[in-house]
């Protein structure tokens, strides 16, 4: 329900024009939004006197945007009078991206949605059909254009970032405000925001119909039935509005058969692919036997072989003497119970937890998160957790694993005795950040002497994606705790383990328990995968192999340019590159995908482009994928200016 003092939108075809009633406060005013000619030049020269806000340019200037660049600008009318300008174009280098220089609105039209109806206009040209992002900048002074993009934004359900874009000093010699870039993107081109489509123009012709189709699952396109019944915590689909139907190794295929690359691999949850043959094969076999789906925890062939397997072909050639748990199905399962086990063993509640780190989003996992964005969800205070710098967090001057073991030695540190220490080898989401090994057995020592437990979540980092099983092999750990998920199961079914110290394991039965711990499905693939990726040494040394040519590459890449632009990081086949601003890695991945590659960001600000393809691609299709990201960085950023962030 709106408020009332919110607008309500009305939009139809007025002949070749789109007319908008806009209601507020007992006001009503018929505005229509039309390309401009040449004959409104002068006019619109005239209403931008009006907004001292706005730098005035020469008549030839408006001119120039009312003729060449009339595609891009509308303007709105009321009663002939011109009340409304928007003047943009598309970047030539991105032409995904609607750059908005200028938004004029007559002061007796403000505030009745008049700015948003411009820019909604300018979308639906034709010649914007393909536009994902939009641009502006304002000064720090202009409120009114900070509010109406914030607006925008959140209509179209898609971010939005700032960042300085010119300088006060550097560009304009001390005599303007520095102009903040606002950066909204990207968003689904079918959304309808407020009523208002945002898809082609004929989706203007009837209202009624577009009306409908935000309230009916069987209409308005593709993506209505996702819109209507699918909750807006959404996220992945946002950047990648297609509809797949299928999936084979290392490619995603859309309905229509469009065949895209995918380095996403379900956020390494499809290690192995996507519907490995043998996995496959194992699978079927069981359900065509009539193997048992659901087992809780009851004795079964297929947890036994499970068991077994994952026993002689990890455990015991890697000497590691630990009990299994099954928590439940996800990450954050295996992350609640070895904080709550951690809690028991030592009668602490205190959690030593990493800045950066990402851990899941249920409340105990999200108190040891650090993203801002996922802790502003919990609708309450997170507590139990002190938070500490990961290796490089201060730079490289600076061990901060000494840091840690001066705040646990100092009694009045005010840091208290804690139950564990939780850490990721390699922070997926916090941006590809790589612990060092000997920082890593730093901290193990440090937990150790101080009688905190230590637990490594490997939900991400593990099962191979570093190049051996665990992650923490290459720094010689024996973690008291280990976390896994994603790619346990190899073939993206529901799983996590909780590997606990067979002397830790203080659980009474029952104690800690959920409804599908028991996936036996999942236990069947996740033994296949064991049997036929990890009896011998040879996968590790493709991904060895491949995790070079991966990091050869993305170094070839971000070398082109400063490094205050781009850097690669990262470590086996988990790599990236830092482009040192969200809004340019959006972009990227935005054009990436426009070209057949599906890669998502990651990092505090977005701003870190993260590679995640599967551990048995092809050299080909590996050599591929990095062209078509060569290409789409190049794109975006081949010609951009260095901004300050």
């Amino acid at each position: 329900m709106r408020s009332r003092n919110e607008f309500a939108w009305r939009i139809w075809m007025v002949g070749d024009k789109e007319a908008l009633s806009l209601r507020s406060g007992g006001r009503l005013a018929r505005v229509t939004f039309r390309e401009p000619t040449d004959n409104h030049a002068a006019d619109v020269r005239d209403l931008i006197a009006l907004c001292p806000q706005l730098d005035r340019n020469s008549l030839y200037c408006e001119l120039l945007l009312c003729t060449d660049f009339a595609g891009t600008c509308v303007l709105a009318e009321r009663a002939a009078e011109v009340v409304g300008w928007l003047a943009a174009y598309r970047r030539p280098s991105e032409p995904s991206t609607l750059f908005i220089w200028q938004i004029a609105v007559h002061p007796e039209v403000r505030n009745i949605g008049v700015g948003k109806g411009l820019i909604i206009s300018a979308l639906n040209r034709p010649s914007c059909e393909s536009v994902t992002h939009i641009e502006a900048t304002a000064t720090l002074s202009n409120r009114a254009s900070k509010l109406l993009f914030a607006g925008v934004a959140r209509d179209l359900r898609a971010p939005i970032r700032q960042a300085v874009r010119f300088d006060r000093d550097i560009h304009f010699k001390g005599q303007h405000e520095s102009e903040y870039t606002i950066a909204i993107g990207p968003f689904e081109r079918s959304i309808s925001p407020v009523g208002m489509p945002v898809g082609l123009p004929s989706q203007y012709q009837n209202k009624e119909a577009a009306m409908t189709d935000q309230s009916a699952p069987d209409g308005g396109g593709e993506f209505a039935i996702f819109r209507h019944l699918e909750s807006e915590v959404r996220s992945y689909a946002r950047s990648f509005p297609v509809v797949f139907a299928r999936a084979r190794g290392a490619q995603l295929f859309a309905r229509d058969g469009t065949a895209y690359l995918d380095f996403l691999m379900g956020c390494s949850s499809l290690n192995y692919g996507h519907n490995p043959p043998e996995l496959k094969a194992a699978l079927a076999d069981y359900i065509a036997g009539e193997g048992i789906t659901h087992g809780l925890d009851l004795y079964n062939e297929a947890k036994e072989s499970f068991l077994r397997e994952f026993h002689d072909t990890i455990l015991r050639p890697r000497q590691l003497d630990y009990v299994v748990q099954f928590p439940g199905p996800t990450g954050a399962n295996a992350v609640e119970a070895a904080l709550k086990l951690a809690r028991k063993i030592t009668g602490r509640s205190n959690i030593i937890a990493f800045t950066n780190g990402f851990h899941g989003v249920s409340l105990g996992a999200l108190s040891c998160t650090g993203n801002r964005y996922h802790r502003a969800a919990a609708g309450q205070l997170l507590g139990g957790v002190t938070r500490l710098p990961y290796d490089g967090y201060l730079g490289s001057a600076v061990d901060t694993a000494d840091y840690l073991d001066r705040l646990l030695s100092d009694p009045s540190s005010g840091v208290d005795a804690p139950a564990a220490v939780i850490v990721e080898t390699v922070q997926g989401e916090g941006g590809l950040n790589v612990a060092g090994t000997g920082w890593l057995r730093k901290v193990a020592a440090i937990a150790r002497r101080h009688g905190a437990l230590l637990i490594v979540d490997d939900i991400q980092a593990g099962v191979g994606r570093t190049d051996a099983f665990f992650s923490f092999e290459a720094a010689g750990l024996h973690p008291d705790i280990v976390t896994m998920a994603k790619s346990i199961s190899g073939y993206g079914l529901p799983m996590a383990l909780v590997l606990i110290d067979r002397q830790l394991d203080k659980w009474e039965p029952g104690e800690h328990n959920g409804t599908f711990r028991g996936n036996c499905h999942a236990f069947v693939t996740a033994r296949a995968a064991l049997e036929h990726f990890w009896r011998t040494d040879s996968l590790a040394a493709s991904v060895r192999e491949k995790g070079n040519l991966l990091k050869s590459r993305l170094e070839q890449i971000a070398q082109k340019y400063n490094p205050s632009r781009a850097s690669a990081k990262g470590r086996g086949m988990m790599r990236g590159i830092d482009l040192k601003s969200g809004e340019v890695a959006s972009q990227v991945i935005s054009t990436a995908f426009q070209r057949g590659l599906i890669v998502e960001t990651a990092g505090p600000y977005d701003e870190v482009v993260k590679c995640l393809p599967p551990l048995v691609i092809g050299e080909d299709q590996l050599s591929q994928g990095l062209d078509i990201l060569e290409y789409a960085i190049e794109s975006v950023i081949g010609n951009r200016p260095i901004t300050a962030a």
